[in-house]
């Protein structure tokens, strides 16, 4: 299971804000409802003691991050193959067929493009939805981006959250 370890200090330009939103400001490859789910989760110290994510913080105070990025994808690997057009250490860029599911749901569990992907990469298990950031239609082919990183996955849901919301 991959670890985060961080330590950071507080500067003046984060002084008095709240511990949430310091943290979604300093370590922005993160989103803002995982850091409060680690805070929740007591992952996170500031001066060695445990805050609320509303708590404050000050100039000089020392945040510990210490967490396990857990398997978040409670869904099986099939082998299905899969049709990569590009891959590197943060993106698979795949050709989804026609016919061929994104996301389990309700009457589909298996057989979906999620399956094969915790097939061809464990690793994706640890984000959300597997690193899928947008979808197709059962019926349609097309191009998917799938983020192989946390850090990744939340600079390009920001991105296409963006997108979405100028149309």
């Amino acid at each position: 299971m991959p670890k985060l370890q961080l330590q950071i200090i507080i500067s003046e330009e984060h002084s008095g804000k709240r511990l949430d939103q310091a943290l979604s400001q300093l370590v922005p490859e993160h989103s803002r409802s995982r850091i409060q789910s680690w805070i929740k989760a007591g992952d996170v110290s500031v001066n060695k003691s445990t805050y609320k994510q509303r708590s404050e913080v000050h100039v000089g105070d020392v945040i510990i991050v210490d967490t396990d990025i857990k398997n978040i994808d409670k869904h099986q690997a099939e082998a299905i193959n899969l049709d990569i057009l590009h891959e590197d250490e943060a993106l698979i860029i795949i050709n989804k067929p026609a016919g061929l599911i994104v996301h389990p749901g309700a009457g589909n569990p298996n057989h979906t493009l999620v399956n094969a992907l915790l097939n061809f990469d464990e690793n994706l298990g640890a984000i959300p939805r597997a690193g899928i950031i947008h979808r197709l239609d059962k019926d349609t082919t097309g191009v998917l981006v799938v983020a192989r990183t946390l850090e990744s996955h939340t600079i390009l849901s920001r991105s296409t959250s963006k997108t979405r919301h100028k149309a």
